[in-house]
């Protein structure tokens, strides 16, 4: 029996949206770590589309074409990059 996990992956996204709520609210980080964590977002939407893509032109997985996953990678590599540097040099949040 094969179990397709696609569920739970969207699933996942409820608590972290909700995650990201909070700490809009919470004034907890640093804005410019809050953008990092906003921008995962933007990796998981390019990962899915570039999944679609690779899919659709290529016949393969995401993970069989190298160039496509780089760069949905890359993605993923500017929000932790974000991320960091809004922990290391923090700057106050407007209000």
């Amino acid at each position: 029996m094969a179990f397709d996990p696609a569920p739970l992956f969207a699933a996942s996204l409820i608590p972290y949206l909700l995650f990201l709520y909070w700490l809009r609210k919470s004034e907890a980080l640093p804005l410019m770590a809050e953008r990092g964590f906003q921008l995962t977002l933007l990796f998981v939407a390019v990962t899915i589309g570039a999944a679609i893509a690779a899919l659709r032109c290529c016949s393969a997985e995401l993970v069989e074409i190298d160039w496509l996953h780089g760069g949905a990678e890359a993605f993923l590599t500017l929000s932790n990059t974000v991320l960091v540097i809004g922990l290391v040099l923090p700057t106050p949040k407007k209000g």
